[in-house]
């Protein structure tokens, strides 16, 4: 009794009656738009959204909140930013330019610089948020591929981060190029280079954008309108419409103990995942203000105002855009010929025109690609590890080191002066390597793949070696294993071996060539292409064999429900065949006959 009465005096002051009020005046405030617009269904969906939490998926965030860094930033540097290339003499705070004849644009950036309070410091966030913006896209990218979250559903949102990487480099081409200091204007001037470079068309499209002859004075403006309004713009619509994708799809996730393609682990949007969110974003906001305070970039004030007649020395572009220029520097001259009287200059328009447009549609095609040589048409919402798909991360790699090669191609000349190298010698290396270090990086990478598979299978058979050595009456030493708990476990089997596809029969049951058998052959070849080296994820029935010291048949038989509390290994002998390193011993060979 004393128990139960002293439980009900627990709850002597409890509330029982109806509710009283309204919200206050930010629920009638909710009530009033709700009534309305019909919102509050639509955000209480949002409200209850899990987003599964791994450190990977930040990096998508670090672009979201780079182009958020990005229009403060840019808003406040249009203030006091003239788009003109109107001439003018600088008569400002600098000193060693006062004087000196400049354009409007080239001027009011030396002003927001040195004469306006916070100026400098604003320049440099925008263009390090720029950098970071670019890097952040691409890694964001490089997760996506090598752990597969491309596949259905979600060709579509792959596709837009594909254009989003492309307008982010654009973009920022132009941006850097709004001072018209000596040295954006020289890439402006390659720029115009490369544009000429196209058959026919090239001389039309130069004079349209410049509005003449190079430099002209139209180039700035309207620069200015493409970087400020309509790229922007689309940047905003396309990353919209990306997390409206993702919030359609659901999040991705990786394996792991309850995790499957119907569900997601993870925190909801509110209170949880809004929180670390918006924490995050002053995180990168006060880590890209800080960066821009101690790091110094495009001082443009020591390079001076363009001048046609002049190029920086050792000029080198933003990061992001040094592929194109190292394929410029390493594709051959005899490109370059005369034809009907007209120079074609290939060796210019495939590095600087044709590159772009050529790996992006390569890009974009992967995932469909891929889905075809599988068959597969199935909605994946869980990731792959890339060990797991030794193929794609094998050509991933490749990929990065082919862009690699070219990125530190774009600087044989600095290399050149800095080491006292030939030049020549540089640039015969650099095509040399184009040639054969991708193929020799994704035959490593797809090696190191399968052998961590193979680290895998043998930890889920037979555990972690513990250190622990036991002597056996028989006089014969072991190490004791310790077993892999569940969870650890589940994270290195669920995963899915795709065996190669057979090739089919090229006629019908009449002898007649199928319509299909050309597409169905090459399909095959890729798919055995693919699959032909793979390890199979340990099955039940294997694990429990691993256990029971390579008798599996008659250990199975006798104790299928033994405990796998511990077990021990002393050599090869032991290893059975679905051993990752296992052959077959006597005393198996023994067993197998009649």
């Amino acid at each position: 009794m004393s128990s139960n009465s002293g439980a009900e005096s627990l709850r002597a002051n409890d509330k029982t009656g109806a509710p009283s009020g309204d919200g206050g005046p930010i629920g009638g405030v909710a009530s009033w738009v709700d009534e309305r617009t019909g919102a509050a269904k639509g955000v209480r969906y949002l409200m209850k959204k899990v987003f599964p939490d791994h450190w990977s998926f930040m990096l998508g965030e670090i672009a979201m909140y780079s182009l958020i860094i990005l229009l403060i930033s840019g808003t406040f540097l249009t203030f006091w930013f003239v788009p003109s290339m109107g001439e003018t003499t600088y008569t400002g705070s600098y000193v060693p330019l006062r004087g000196v004849q400049m354009s409007e644009a080239f001027a009011s950036t030396v002003k927001i610089s040195m004469d306006i309070r916070g100026g400098l410091l604003m320049r440099q966030i925008h263009h390090w948020a720029a950098l970071i913006f670019v890097v952040s896209i691409a890694l964001h990218m490089f997760r996506v591929f090598f752990t597969g979250a491309f596949r259905k559903p979600r060709e579509i949102n792959w596709m837009i981060g594909l254009i989003l990487a492309l307008l982010a480099m654009v973009e920022g081409f132009i941006g850097y190029s709004l001072p018209d200091d000596l040295l954006s204007g020289t890439g402006i001037r390659a720029m115009q280079g490369f544009i000429l470079s196209i058959p026919v068309l090239g001389t039309y499209i130069s004079y349209f954008l410049f509005g003449g002859g190079f430099p002209g004075e139209d180039i700035i403006p309207r620069f200015f309108t493409i970087h400020v309004l309509l790229l922007p713009a689309i940047l905003v619509g396309l990353f919209t419409a990306h997390i409206i994708l993702v919030m359609v799809h659901k999040h991705t996730q990786y394996p792991g103990p309850g995790r499957t393609d119907k569900n997601v682990v993870g925190y909801p949007m509110m209170p949880v995942y809004a929180a670390k969110a918006g924490g995050f974003f002053f995180v990168v906001f006060g880590i890209t203000a800080l960066i821009a305070g101690l790091v110094s970039i495009n001082p443009i004030w020591m390079y001076g105002p363009y001048e046609p007649t002049m190029v920086t020395a050792g000029s080198q572009p933003d990061w992001y855009m040094g592929f194109a220029d190292g394929a410029l520097r390493l594709l051959p001259g005899f490109l370059e010929f005369n034809l009907f009287h007209r120079t074609f200059s290939f060796n210019i328009m495939i590095g600087a025109i044709l590159l772009l447009p050529i790996l992006w549609t390569i890009m974009g095609a992967y995932p469909f690609v891929e889905s075809w040589v599988i068959g597969d048409k199935r909605e994946h919402h869980i990731l792959d590890r890339p060990r797991n798909a030794p193929t794609r991360t094998g050509l991933g790699m490749a990929a990065i080191t082919f862009y690699g090669i070219l990125f530190a191609a774009c600087g044989n000349d600095i290399i050149a002066v800095k080491f006292q190298l030939s030049i020549d010698d540089i640039t015969r290396s650099f095509q040399v390597g184009l040639i054969i270090m991708p193929p020799i990086v994704f035959w490593v990478t797809k090696r190191l793949c399968l052998s961590l598979q193979r680290r895998d299978r043998d930890l889920v058979l037979h555990g972690r070696e513990s250190g622990r050595i036991v002597r056996t009456a028989e006089g014969r030493f072991f190490e004791a294993h310790e077993p892999l708990n569940e969870y650890d476990r589940w994270r290195l089997v669920s995963f899915e071996a795709h065996e190669p596809i057979a090739l089919p029969a090229g006629t019908d049951e009449n002898g007649v060539r199928k319509a299909t058998a050309r597409k169905d052959r090459l399909r095959a070849r890729l798919s055995h292409y693919y699959f032909k080296d793979r390890i199979e994820p340990v099955t039940p029935l294997e694990l429990a064999a691993a256990h029971h010291d390579g008798h599996a048949h008659e250990a199975i038989e006798s104790h299928p429900d033994e405990s796998e509390s511990g077990h021990m290994h002393g050599g090869a002998e032991e290893l059975g065949e679905s051993h990752a390193y296992g052959h077959p011993s006597e005393h198996q060979h023994a067993d197998r006959q009649p």
